[in-house]
């Protein structure tokens, strides 16, 4: 099973991510020739930017 992009079709970039999946812009673009295991360590970065722009 191949994972999915957190894209939520809110595409805005803020300062340094997207305001939507909170994936930067070289996240995005690389997303579909990502590992895996790289699309992986981008998702558990997710919350914690998240997070912070809620706290920003």
């Amino acid at each position: 099973m191949s994972i999915e992009s957190p894209c939520i079709g809110v595409c805005r970039i803020g300062d340094r991510h997207c305001l939507g999946c909170f994936r930067t812009i070289r996240e995005i673009g690389g997303w579909s020739s990502y590992s895996d295991e790289e699309k992986r360590a981008v998702l558990a970065q997710l919350p914690g930017r998240r997070d912070a722009a809620k706290g920003a």
